[in-house]
């Protein structure tokens, strides 16, 4: 049996109120949305607006910057009200998202300029639309929601830009039977065409990786009020140096669990396994920034076990987060940074080599081992046509080596870490050029990346 479109919404809109959310069938065009939305942010701030403020203040939020947007919904903004007074303000309880109105409103209009467009389901939290909905037939893929969800954002005059709508952070598509989401964008990073590949979008999982997929079943797992704040707050990640909102792959998000939890219940030592490109770094910022909110915990460290790993680490850090973490220079630093109770020293990355140098300078013994053409050989020697090279320390007592002195050890070692910091300043330059060129690239020639769970 066919079920039409309206079937299909009007099934959503049932189980989101089986989910307590509030229907709101007097919500159909952008005059009620705002007025929906001053009553909400009056009763949390505890503050009564005048006509003049509220149209100022509606004015200051809404923006085409989706990044821009995306903070203000997450962080405390400033307000100056018509007598001078400052108003510090949320748009929702950032402290404790389940506490938030959680609504829902379909068939919502926005007539703005050129564009008329009707949107089949929102989700208001705080009276703030976070979440839209297009629905599909059965016979019609969710890619054509995808793109139709794209035009809607690309057509001169949307209100995307101007009203409210900025601040939607999930879209979702489906056609019942096949449900998949995706982060909002800036322009730069959101485009999509039905004939091609599209920016990363995902199907929902449980912890053993099985998808959810049935629009019912999400409803359930996915879009339950606490389950969709933790969602936005916590599982989403801003990505500072490219102005970028990505969505963790649900395996992230259940990994981040498991070590916040383990860590909470004093359950002892773990492991999270994962491969090559699967996120790990991603997984463990989201995982040091959860932590380092939590009061009864002192420092989180990040130990890894080889130079150039220290340097990617606090990069790929520094990338979701500009300056979150700091190099450690020397011992001192990182003892200093230990003992410190700074809020910006709480997250420590730092190196615990394998090997230690005695009576030899480190970095000269790092360079001569990874870069010496003497121990290479050495090393290729002992695979005996395998691919691996196992060396034991039995067989690394039988190597031996012709070094300079202490002094001339020192000498070399400052050269070549000089070169290596002139190198790195180097790289760092050329990334800027390299990230804006993929980002016109991205406008240019659209690539379509699912990624599922």
């Amino acid at each position: 049996m066919k079920i039409s479109e309206h079937q299909i919404e009007q099934d959503l809109i049932g189980k989101l109120g089986a989910l307590k959310y509030t229907t709101r069938p007097d919500i159909r065009d952008r005059a009620a949305l705002e007025t929906n939305f001053r009553v909400k942010f009056e009763a949390l701030n505890r503050v009564k607006l005048t006509e003049s403020e509220f149209a100022r203040l509606l004015g200051s939020v809404t923006t085409p910057d989706v990044f821009h947007a995306a903070r203000m919904l997450r962080n405390i903004n400033a307000f100056e009200r018509d007598d001078g007074t400052p108003l510090n303000y949320t748009l929702v309880n950032i402290k404790d998202w389940c506490k938030n109105d959680f609504e829902v409103v379909s068939q919502l209009r926005i007539n703005n300029h050129s564009s008329h467009h009707r949107y089949d389901v929102m989700l208001l939290i705080n009276g703030v639309p976070v979440v839209q909905i297009e629905m599909k037939t059965l016979s019609v893929s969710p890619r054509r929601a995808m793109q139709q969800i794209a035009d809607y954002k690309n057509d001169p005059g949307n209100g995307h830009g101007n009203t409210l709508l900025c601040f939607i952070q999930i879209f979702i598509v489906s056609n019942r039977t096949d449900t998949w989401y995706f982060a909002n964008n800036n322009a730069r990073h959101f485009s999509f065409n039905a004939d091609e590949r599209f920016l990363p979008v995902y199907q929902f999982a449980d912890p053993d990786n099985k998808k959810i997929t049935h629009l019912d079943a999400f409803a359930e797992q996915f879009l339950a009020k606490c389950t969709l704040g933790e969602m936005v707050s916590r599982y989403m990640v801003l990505v500072a140096s490219e102005q970028k909102l990505v969505m963790m792959r649900p395996y992230q998000i259940y990994a981040v669990r498991a070590i916040v939890d383990c860590i909470h219940q004093r359950c002892g030592n773990g492991y999270i396994w994962h491969t090559t490109g699967s996120g790990k770094t991603l997984t463990s910022f989201k995982a040091a920034t959860l932590l380092k909110d939590n009061p009864e915990i002192d420092k989180c460290l990040f130990v890894v076990d080889r130079k150039d790993l220290d340097r990617q680490t606090r990069e790929e850090f520094n990338r979701f987060q500009d300056r979150c973490v700091e190099a450690n220079t020397n011992t001192a630093t990182l003892v200093s940074r230990l003992l410190s109770d700074d809020l910006a020293d709480k997250v420590i990355v730092t190196e615990y080599p394998v090997f230690s140098a005695v009576e030899m300078h480190p970095y000269f013994l790092l360079s001569l081992l990874n870069e010496g053409s003497g121990f290479k050989n050495f090393a290729q020697a002992q695979k005996n046509g395998g691919t691996r090279t196992r060396l034991y320390l039995s067989i690394l007592r039988t190597h031996s080596m012709l070094l300079p002195s202490r002094e001339e050890q020192q000498n070399i070692a400052d050269c070549l870490s000089s070169l290596d910091d002139l190198i790195t300043a180097q790289a760092q330059k050329i990334e800027l050029p390299k990230r804006h060129k993929k980002g016109l690239m991205q406008q240019l020639f659209p690539v379509m990346d699912e990624v599922s769970a």
